[in-house]
């Protein structure tokens, strides 16, 4: 379905508006383009790559909140449903999926993805109130509004809040904004902080990690790229209600690998620390090796 409204379009243009999209994303900005290269290029290229930063960060608040049930989800910014999508699959137990987006063509695709959810097509920002849910996701949608809702999102959720946006210095600055005014107005801290104290890294460095997704044919096409993958790099955070058990550290960077050692760059609550793993400690060295970025460690 996704490559024939591609095709329908033609390729130079949505491959254009890709492009164009992509350079938005990273810059946390709004675009406009014209309707039907925009969408394809959409559900081209961000869909995939939405969804698979929304699970990878989904995945994680599941296993913090354990046996905690996720009965209804509200998506906000919610594009073509993508981290709805993710939603799905992360609470199975979610009978209500309620998606709130602005633009009607995307809505109209997330409501073929999801057609049992409740899409509401409307402005987010012109809103006093939000409905009630337990879960409430913004993903990749706080930085394009440019309205400082967190206060809002946070009154609208019983269980638990989560915050995506593009892993760069701009999306992580954002995201740790939504951090501080989540923390201050009473949430728990779930992920990826190992503890709710302030952010140890300094600029120029920054906080994100990063999410596979797999390429179609004509994704590969647009991007002028071999392989058939590539890593979507994401800031994110989550908080809850009712305090979580965290991990003791979290893996920050991609685990590097040498001749019988591996080096993590992990953050802790003491602050940020490097973690040599000797083959020479065969547990450690074992653990580090099942370690994947973003991961928790210890």
């Amino acid at each position: 379905m996704i490559e024939e409204r591609a095709e329908a379009v033609g390729f130079a243009a949505v491959k254009y508006a890709a492009l164009a999209m992509s350079a938005a994303y990273r810059e946390s900005r709004a675009i406009r383009l014209p309707d039907p290269a925009r969408t394809a290029a959409y559900l081209v290229t961000r869909m995939p790559a939405t969804f698979a930063a929304a699970h990878a960060v989904l995945r994680e608040l599941r296993e913090r909140l354990g046996a905690h049930p996720i009965s209804s989800v509200l998506d906000i910014g919610a594009g073509a449903g993508g981290a709805s999508l993710a939603a799905r699959e992360c609470f199975p137990e979610a009978q209500t999926i309620t998606m709130v987006e602005r633009d009607s063509v995307l809505a109209a695709a997330a409501h073929q993805w999801l057609p049992q959810a409740a899409v509401i097509v409307e402005d987010v920002t012109r809103r006093k109130t939000l409905p009630p849910h337990d879960l409430v996701i913004a993903a990749y949608s706080l930085g394009e509004i440019g309205d400082p809702l967190a206060a809002r999102l946070w009154q609208a959720a019983r269980v638990a809040l989560v915050a995506i946006e593009p892993g760069t210095p701009r999306g992580y600055a954002l995201i740790l904004k939504v951090r501080e005014e989540l923390l201050e107005a009473g949430g728990s801290m779930v992920a990826p902080c190992p503890a709710a104290t302030p952010c140890p890294l300094a600029a120029p460095d920054w906080c994100h990690f990063a999410a596979r997704v797999e390429r179609s044919s004509i994704h590969r096409r647009i991007k002028d790229a071999e392989l058939g993958y590539e890593d979507e790099k994401f800031s994110y955070v989550a908080v809850a209600r009712e305090p979580v058990e965290l991990p003791a550290s979290r893996i920050i960077r991609r685990p590097r690998q040498r001749p019988g050692l591996i080096v993590l760059e992990i953050c802790a609550p003491a602050g940020v620390q490097s973690v040599h793993a000797s083959r020479r400690d065969r547990e450690t060295f074992r653990a580090a090796r099942k370690a994947t970025w973003g991961s928790a460690w210890g």
